[in-house]
């Protein structure tokens, strides 16, 4: 005899049909037994990996009704064939998927010279369009009073510099100290050059080496190291091996981050 299977059970205890969602990178979700809600980050080899707000990654998974969305039951699926965008961006901030640029505020942030500007849009630059700051170059501070009093920062248009080799009691410091205010605020680094504040590891080079006083610092470098004294493109070359903040010193990391605070502080609290 032919034996028959049939599924007995009644149409009313079958569980409903749910939403077959792919776990493309960014997509927020819960997982409904343990409470944890992140953003995808990774999904391989029939597991998902979710990141929460506060960067604690867990791994879950890829089973039917697994999860919520919006708080409804889905099932994740693994993508086609999509590529994982990054989920920080490169100064270490949560990135924000297809996220536009805001309108550029009234506010800016000056930095000393094209280097300066260089480095800070490769590993500021997501976050700085997020916020609508420009960055501008001063080419030198000696005209900085002249410049910061036609800007005339106010509270709607805040101002923030950051200057190289700020250190007490220098010309430079005694001109930053000219132009503070309360919506004009100047940071600087100890750093000789902006090319002192990227990591040697990250160049791969042992340290900086010190240049003679009196020798233009740049070329002194390049001459020390046994690299072509065309500046501009070894700063090229320097720039590339720049990937996130971790190629950067701590010293430039906390000016920068501080100068973003201040010029996108409106007053809201």
């Amino acid at each position: 005899m032919r034996q028959y299977s049939a599924d007995l059970t009644p149409p009313w205890k079958k569980p409903k049909p749910v939403p077959e969602v792919p776990a493309d990178p960014g997509l927020v979700v819960e997982e409904p037994g343990t409470g944890f809600c992140g953003a995808v980050i990774r999904c391989e080899a029939g597991t998902v990996t979710l990141e929460d707000r506060f960067g604690k990654h867990r791994v879950f998974p890829l089973e039917p009704r697994g999860f919520l969305l919006e708080g409804r039951v889905v099932t994740l699926v693994k993508p086609v064939s999509s590529p994982l965008r990054p989920t920080r961006t490169a100064s270490g901030s949560v990135a924000v998927p297809g996220a536009r640029a805001r309108v550029a505020r009234a506010g800016r942030i000056y930095v000393e010279g094209r280097h300066d500007a260089e480095l800070v849009e490769r590993v500021w630059g997501d976050d700085l369009r997020i916020e609508g700051v420009v960055v501008e170059y001063l080419e030198g501070v000696d005209d900085l009073p002249a410049i910061v009093a036609e800007f005339a920062p106010g509270p709607d248009a805040r101002l923030g510099i950051l200057v190289d080799h700020l250190l007490p009691g220098t010309k430079e410091w005694r001109i930053a100290q000219s132009v503070t205010s309360e919506h004009a605020l100047v940071v600087g680094h100890p750093y000789i050059d902006i090319w002192e504040a990227v990591k040697p590891s990250s160049v791969g080079i042992a340290a900086w080496p010190r240049v003679p006083h009196g020798q233009d610092w740049k070329t002194g470098v390049c001459r020390a190291l046994g690299w072509p004294e065309n500046t501009g493109a070894v700063w090229q070359a320097i720039l590339a091996k720049v990937q996130s903040y971790k190629d950067l010193e701590p010293e430039l990391l906390g000016r920068v981050e501080e100068l973003i605070d201040f010029v996108t502080d409106n007053g809201e609290a």
